[in-house]
């Protein structure tokens, strides 16, 4: 298969730590199972494969549209926020900052990207936010995967299933020592995930009501954690607008990936009277691999 492969780590803090994501901007050559095979041999938690559109009746296709696939190693995946954002920085890289539309499997999002100090941030749109409540059975199956408890939970915080084009369990505890040592039973709770069709279990401790200390868990993707997760950022802050449980509008701040020695920064903007969220952050390019070459495999 001919394709270069980009390297990025989205949702850097201070140009450290992030989520590093594959980013093919020339992927129309790409069959499915070389799009699988390229995410697995990259090994990330998932990489984005992006095309132009077909073209509509003007003739050709708007030079700010594009397709876009997201994979995990293992399968693919509708939507994903952090290779989302590598994307939006690569092109920005590429073409320059600017609006851009992305058609996901997940429905249409908006990526904006803009010069700040100097530095590419990159602003997404998610797809509409909803949530519902997690049934007894299965929060009590799913704190038992995690080797949590009832206890454990903080009050103020409903254990709900949040969606932001992708379904994510989230609970929040008490104290952040419980979050920070999370050893999960990674069976358990893949087992459950693929059940429930959850993509990330986003666990949280509230540190304002505004600032959030965060994990992901990811046995869906074959990770055990994903350092900074844009998709389940987005539902989460759709789940405290839908709940009532922080102002509109408001910015949240989500320090995730700390505990995994990959300290990440989101920001997430939430606005009255619209059901989508915005979430944003910067992206840094990493250095290419052999294999990222054109033709390799």
């Amino acid at each position: 298969m001919t394709a270069e492969v980009l390297r990025y780590a989205a949702f850097t803090d201070g140009g450290h730590g992030g989520n590093p994501a594959g980013v093919v901007l020339d992927a129309a050559a790409l069959d499915d199972v070389q799009m699988l095979a390229l995410a697995r041999a990259l090994g990330y938690s998932e990489t984005a494969f992006v095309t132009p559109p077909p073209p509509g009746d003007g003739g050709g296709p708007d030079p700010a549209d594009h397709l876009v696939r997201f994979f995990s190693p293992l399968a693919e995946v509708a939507f994903c926020g952090h290779a989302t954002i590598a994307t939006a920085v690569a092109l920005a890289d590429r073409d320059g900052p600017g609006r851009r539309r992305l058609t996901t499997a997940a429905g249409p999002v908006t990526v904006t990207t803009t010069r700040v100090d100097g530095e590419l941030l990159a602003t997404l749109t998610s797809p509409p936010t909803s949530t519902r409540p997690v049934a007894g059975p299965v929060l009590a199956e799913a704190l038992t995967a995690l080797r949590w408890t009832q206890d454990d939970l903080d009050p103020r915080y409903p254990a709900q299933v949040a969606f932001a084009g992708n379904d994510h369990l989230v609970l929040g505890v008490r104290s952040r020592r419980v979050l920070a040592e999370l050893d999960y039973d990674y069976a358990a709770l893949d087992r459950l995930m693929a059940r429930e069709r959850w993509t990330t279990t986003h666990l949280f401790r509230a540190e304002t009501a505004t600032t959030f200390h965060v994990r992901n868990p990811f046995p869906p993707g074959g990770v055990v954690e994903d350092p900074a997760t844009g998709a389940a950022a987005a539902a989460f802050g759709g789940y405290l607008r839908d709940l009532g449980l922080v102002d509109t509008p408001s910015r949240l701040t989500l320090h995730q990936g700390a505990d995994m020695g990959r300290p990440s920064l989101l920001l997430v903007d939430l606005a009255a009277r619209t059901s989508t969220v915005q979430v944003s952050g910067r992206a840094t390019r990493l250095a290419p691999a052999p294999s990222d070459e054109p033709g390799q495999p």
